[in-house]
């Protein structure tokens, strides 16, 4: 599991400082990656049928994991949405870290708190809610897309991509339809929007807020399907200040979707669909599925 940058056209020269922080957070974001509960342990996302759902790697099942247990259990899905599961004679599982052979799940639409977390040996999974309709996405620490990560690749760190835009909010808030892999499309709230200078042009970007304490956006540049990952890259950011905010393409990351195609990931709205290339952050994995 490594982390490599590329050769591409000498970029700016970054001080050292701002090199160790942008390394830094390079090698954050490859041990949130790689931890084993991270996004490339993700082996299935199986949508749950009104009644009872059988789960296990035996063929016969309702649900056929890729590892695990022939027989894991039952998942029963009521008419009014609550989720339940039994475990299979001889199963030793935990939900929440208890031992139980009964339990209702809560999905990850449920109230303030984490979705139930069920775990049999290597293997977790949990219940999600997309639009109405539930499913479980299903992990394995010892996933192949794990244990044979083939590393990230960087564009050389240049500070001319780390921007200071002009911060316009939107009073009222506006909506931005986001859609997904999926296909489904949810009006997501756009507190303002991003304009920023480059090579004498201006653009644009909308954020959503996710989190109170930072905006994120999801971009495609004229990089995207040829240097970078063809769907998105993702930024985060902290909240603007004084009418600014800064906005490092320098830590631009793919989505799950990159790693995994059990992924449900957003897409960039037309607004967010940079005619430049961004020659800067994350670059498509090398091992893409």
């Amino acid at each position: 599991m490594s982390i490599s940058t590329l050769e591409a056209a000498t970029p700016a020269s970054p001080d050292p400082a701002y090199r160790a922080q942008i390394t830094a957070w390079q090698a954050q974001r490859l041990q949130d990656l790689t931890s084993p509960d991270g996004w490339l342990t993700l082996i299935g996302l199986d949508w749950l049928q009104k009644g009872v759902n059988s789960l296990g790697a035996a063929a016969d099942n309702s649900i056929v994991l890729k590892a695990g247990p022939a027989e894991l259990g039952r998942i029963e899905l009521a008419a009014d949405g609550t989720t339940t599961l039994d475990f299979a004679p001889g199963v030793n599982g935990l939900v929440d870290g208890q031992q139980v052979r009964h339990a209702v799940l809560l999905s990850d639409q449920d109230g303030q708190r984490q979705p139930s977390l069920v775990r049999v040996g290597s293997l977790s999974l949990f219940v999600v809610d997309r639009e109405g309709r539930k499913g479980l996405r299903i992990k394995d620490r010892d996933a192949a897309t794990r244990t044979h990560f083939q590393g990230l690749d960087y564009f050389p760190i240049d500070p001319g991509w780390r921007i200071e835009a002009r911060w316009v909010p939107f009073n009222p808030q506006r909506t931005l339809p986001i859609g997904s892999v999926l296909g489904t499309v949810s009006e997501v709230p756009v507190p303002g929007k991003a304009v920023f200078e480059k090579d004498g042009h201006s653009y644009e970007l909308y954020p959503i807020q996710e989190d109170p304490g930072s905006l994120f956006f999801i971009i495609a540049d004229r990089t995207s399907g040829r240097e970078t990952y063809g769907a998105a890259r993702f930024i985060t950011t902290g909240l603007p200040h004084d009418g600014k905010l800064l906005i490092d393409f320098n830590k631009a990351y793919n989505p799950p979707c990159a790693f995994t195609a059990y992924a449900t990931c957003p897409l960039p709205p037309p607004e967010n669909r940079l005619d430049l290339r961004v020659t800067a952050g994350e670059m498509k994995y090398r091992g893409e599925h």
